[in-house]
């Protein structure tokens, strides 16, 4: 499996995919059912791979590995620490085995990663002088932290009646449709909350920790100032105004949580052996770390393109881009000035 069967190197040795980032058959004009259905039912598609990975882990996660709802009616140390527990050895199965293999092992060594530099391990910018502990730190200290608090006190209202539950047995049918619904609804809140910390006093408070790692890797994905994981984590608060099950609340937690990994591995595709291999559908996010200031979106919904933020990889991308950072350079030495 041949790094150059799917894009080139540039002059300065980068990975650059000789695909265009893109959106699925379903938001598109004129409308194309068939391909649509097609899309949704085929790998990779709606379902397959990643959502229904997260939506089986995020069921076995709150009906194997949780307390049982009547727990959550008292907030002990206990509980607390149970369901931190349980959301740390998910996070740190899924990033590590991405980190292991890509970074450890190097089983591929740089073939398919976008920048051939491996993490720094020498710079004052990070905490611990290096990217990889740092990333790992704030992701447990913070993110899975902050992810267990809201986990903790939804269901905490939930236990103690304040909000509309529903039973799966007389509801089975709005059950489904509100599991397999998820994903829109994180692609929507992601969009809105990640150009809400774009705004400059917000990035310069919180964001800018995560766009550290203009190189990221797979502890990246979480690596972000408290501050951006409560807004991050915020998207479990659909539910304090809308009937749901418990389950609802881990199967979107769990989205928020392990979905990062993929999008911040720092490759395009990963090798299962030397003939085969599998695109981690990461490059919109890679270019938004390496431009900042595009594909603020990275789902189904087409928010990028409808708001003109989509950069696609394009030569003519490139092109738009480098022209709005020199004004954009240009206008600060001008304030400057």
């Amino acid at each position: 499996m041949k790094e150059k069967n799917f894009g080139d190197r540039n002059d300065r040795g980068n990975y650059v995919p000789k695909k265009s980032v893109g959106y699925p058959p379903v938001f598109v004009w004129p409308l194309a059912p068939i391909k649509a259905l097609k899309w949704v039912f085929s790998i990779p598609g709606y379902f397959l791979p990643w959502n229904l990975f997260y939506v089986g882990i995020g069921l076995f996660s709150w009906f194997v590995l949780s307390p049982p709802l009547e727990d959550y009616a008292n907030l002990t140390i206990f509980n607390f620490l149970i369901v931190f527990l349980k959301n740390s050895g998910l996070v740190l199965i899924f990033y590590g085995a991405f980190h292991y293999r890509l970074y450890i092992q190097r089983a591929q060594d740089i073939d398919f990663k976008y920048n051939p530099r491996w993490p720094t391990e020498k710079s004052k910018q990070f905490l611990f002088n290096s990217q990889t502990k740092d990333n790992i730190f704030l992701t447990f200290c913070s993110g899975v932290l902050i992810w267990t608090c809201f986990e903790i006190f939804i269901l905490w209202f939930a236990a103690g009646g304040y909000l509309k539950l529903i039973s799966l047995d007389e509801s089975m049918v709005y059950f489904i449709s509100m599991i397999f619904l998820i994903h829109f609804w994180r692609d929507l809140h992601f969009y809105l909350i990640h150009r809400l910390i774009h705004y400059e006093p917000l990035y310069k408070l919180a964001h800018k920790t995560h766009h550290r790692n203009v190189n990221p890797g797979p502890w990246s994905g979480l690596a972000m100032h408290p501050i951006e994981h409560v807004f991050y984590f915020s998207c479990a608060l659909l539910y304090l105004f809308i009937p749901f099950h418990p389950a609802f609340i881990i199967v979107t937690l769990v989205h928020a949580g392990l979905s990062p990994a993929p999008g911040h591995t720092g490759f395009e595709r990963i090798k299962t052996n030397e003939q085969t291999s599998f695109d981690v559908d990461s490059y919109a996010h890679y270019l938004h770390h390496k431009y900042f200031e595009c594909n603020y979106a990275d789902g189904i919904l087409p928010l990028d393109r409808w708001f003109g933020t989509l950069h696609d990889g394009s030569e003519e991308s490139f092109n738009k881009m480098r022209a709005k950072l020199i004004k954009k350079n240009q206008e600060k030495c001008l304030d400057k000035t």
